[in-house]
Parts: structure tokens; sequence; C-alpha cells
């Protein structure tokens, strides 16, 4: 008999430590904070579930490193000593964000912890390839966006397109024309602050999540001048081995062959959603109807198996409102039923994202902020 491999082990052999289990209490006490609003160090214990000296010992700590501010006390309503509300500074903090995956145009805003953009900028996309122009423009795009915060920076969010590593290199983003880039790093040597880089439909999903109310269980597809998508299981991004997760814009849809795509196949899904070949082709066809109604159907066609593999139950497409409301969402919402288990499939929302194609990836780069420097989802 031939031996088994030995299976691999999947519970981790290190130690639960005591400051791991003060960073868990630290973000949720910042989360509920962040989604409550302002509240009493006692009423925080019972919406945390932690101790009361717990509680006080780690918003004295956020008071201490300017994360947390006190906001006066409750308008008294019984007997007892009034109490003090706390609340994050979100005035007295803010987030650079970049948006770096316009198809004319880079785009940089300076947030309040609020979400409410004090600042925007906005330069020309550089030209297909042109990577040295490129991370040029993203270098002087972030420091002049930097320049225009009003109070304590605390983090700059990247939304880039491509493959994005853990650790902020671009490894591959073939319409930009980068590759092996490391721009977290670049950034951080012009910014004293720290710098998160992740991929655009990543951080639209985060964003969609941490900011939308969406479900924890989410896909979120970028339709622009490629196609992407992010994905949420149970609240965690799902980044995969090699940090390509949810690049479906390469997945051929059909057996019919379809329009060439920049990857040099046909039929890829970008090649029938891409934002300037759509126009395009209904630019050039009788019936501009059918062109979406095709493009919607390749679009079910794609996630049928990620809804009935995952159990996903919230899809969100975030594009021009103009293609992809109507025929195009209807089509996409009907393929989708086709081809999936009808009572497990019927619950499945899909719809356009509550942002707008305009700011979701801002925003999303504001929610990686928030997550990697607060633990905020």
């Amino acid at each position: 008999m031939t031996d088994l491999p030995t299976a691999p082990r999947r519970i981790p052999r290190a130690k639960v430590l005591p400051e791991h289990a003060r960073a868990h209490n630290r973000a949720l006490v910042l989360q509920t904070l962040f989604h409550e609003g302002a509240m009493s160090r006692a009423d925080l214990a019972r919406e945390t579930g932690l101790t009361r000296v717990t509680t006080s010992d780690l918003v004295g700590e956020l008071l201490a490193d300017g994360i947390v501010v006190e906001q006066g006390v409750r308008a008294q309503t019984g007997p007892g000593k009034p109490a003090i509300l706390v609340d994050i500074d979100r005035e007295g903090l803010q987030v650079v964000a970049l948006d770096l995956s316009g198809a004319t145009e880079h785009v940089g805003a300076v947030l309040d912890l609020t979400g409410a953009v004090r600042a925007r900028v906005a330069v020309p996309r550089p030209a297909d390839g042109d990577s040295d122009a490129a991370r040029e423009g993203v270098l002087a795009l972030a420091a002049d966006t930097a320049s225009r915060a009003t109070a304590r920076v605390l983090g700059v969010g990247v939304a880039a397109p491509g493959v994005i590593s853990r650790d902020g290199v671009v490894l591959t983003a073939p319409n930009v024309g980068w590759h092996g880039v490391p721009l977290r790093s670049l950034l951080e040597e012009q910014i004293s602050a720290p710098v998160v880089v992740a991929n655009d439909a990543n951080a639209a999903a985060l964003a969609e999540y941490t900011l939308g109310g969406s479900s924890g269980d989410l896909v979120l597809v970028k339709i622009g001048r490629g196609v992407g998508s992010g994905l949420l299981v149970r609240g965690e991004l799902t980044r995969g081995g090699r940090d390509a997760a949810g690049e479906i814009g390469h997945v051929t849809v059909g057996t019919d062959g379809g329009p060439r795509c920049a990857c040099g196949r046909e039929g890829c899904l970008e090649a029938w959603l891409a934002v300037p070949a759509l126009r395009e082709r209904m630019a050039a066809a009788d019936d501009s109807e059918s062109v979406l109604r095709d493009a919607g159907e390749r679009l079910g066609i794609a996630l049928a198996p990620v809804v009935g593999t995952l159990d996903i139950d919230d899809i969100v497409l975030s594009g021009p409102v103009d293609l992809l409301d109507g025929t195009f969402l209807d089509a996409a919402v009907a393929t989708l039923r086709a081809r999936t288990l009808s009572p497990f499939a019927d619950p499945v929302r899909v719809r356009l994202s509550a942002h707008g194609d305009d700011v979701v990836v801002l925003r999303g780069a504001f929610a990686m902020v928030l997550d990697a420097r607060l633990g905020i989802r």
C-alpha cells in the first residue's frame, strides 16, 4: 500500500499572547464607537461584553493616543453622577485616499473619520504602459493630496488596479505597465504616514462592508477600463495563495469565441464587459440593448459558480450607472438564477453600489486605513 502524505498542520502552534487579546479588545471598542456613535464607558462595556475595568483602561489608552476624545456629559435622567461620553475623534483625524483605477484620471482625497471629503485632487491618467510616468505621477499626487490635510493623518490608503501583494508590491498591472513595483515603500519614503496598498476592487468591497452595511458574504464586481472583483467571506477579504483572488476579468465565458482581450485570448469576461469596448460595440450595433443583454448574461455565467460554491448572498456592481442599470442588470440576474440552485439563489441580492462609481474606490481606500490602523470593519 502506498503511504499517503502527511496532512499539514492546520492549527497554529503559536500561543495566543496577552497583547493579541488586547489588540482585539481595542479594535472591538473602536469598531463599536465607529458604528454606534458616542457612548459612556459603562454603555461601551455593555455593548462590547468587556468588563468595565478593561473598557476604562482601553479608553484611557485611546485618549492618550489621540484616537478617542471625551465629548462632555450626557443629559442627566436620574440620580447619580452624570456619565461622560467618549467617541472616536472623527474630525480631528484624517485619511489620505488615492484611487488609481480611473480610465481617464487618478484621484486623491482627504477624508475625516465621518467619511466627509475635505479636499479632492484629480490628475490625468498617464498613457497605457508608461510605467515611469505613472509612478512619478502617483508619487506627486500623493504628496499634493497629503499636503491638503488639515489635521493629523491616520494613514494613506491606495487602491490600484492589478495583483497586489500583502506588503504593497504591485506584482502586475498590465494596463499601467507595472510589474514588481514596491508602491507602498515608495510612498512611505515620501510621506511620513503609514501606507496601505490594495487592489481597487478589494477596496471597493471593503467600502460596501464597512461603510455600506453589506453582508459579510459579498462579491463586488468593478467594471471600468478593466473588470475585477473583490470577495469577502464572513467579513474577511479573500486574497488567495498568490494574492490574485477575484481576478475574474480573464475568465473565459462561453465557448463561442468572442472579442479579443488585451491578454491575447478571445472571450474573456473583461473583453465583453470593459466599458470602452462595451460602448464601442453599442455604438456600432443596430440594437444597443441586445449588446447590454449579452454582456449581462456573460456576467451571470461568471458569477453562478461563485455563488454556488461559496453561498454568497450579496453581489454588488460598481461602474457606470447608464450601462449597468436596467437591461444589463436584469440579464445578469436572470442568468444567475437560471444557473444556480433555486432555493438558495433566490435570496441573493444583485445590486448597484450604494456609494456611486465616482467615490466607492476612494471610500474603499479610506476603509482600508480604518481596518489596518484601527481594526475597524
